[in-house]
């Protein structure tokens, strides 16, 4: 998708975007390309796999973050969510 698209999308103003697409960038979880005056971000899903892999092992290790992710997980929030 085209940076253009992508405020459109979620609402944001272009300069707020650019920042967080910049870090994104910068940390592997996007990727882009530019076509004539256009540039077009895509997610790094092998990068964003490896993120998550790394933080479950690493970070909470079922501990403190247990009872948030659980509370999170529930049924009735999930359909919430995308009703």
């Amino acid at each position: 998708m085209n940076a253009g698209a992508i405020a459109e999308a979620v609402g944001v103003p272009a300069a707020t975007l650019s920042f967080h697409l910049k870090e994104l960038y910068r940390a592997g979880l996007v990727v882009s390309r530019q076509e004539s005056r256009f540039i077009f971000y895509s997610a790094n899903f092998s990068a964003m796999d490896d993120l998550i892999a790394y933080l479950t092992d690493n970070c909470c290790q079922g501990g403190q973050c247990l009872p948030k992710t659980a509370a999170a997980a529930t049924s009735s929030k999930r359909r919430r969510k995308t009703a």
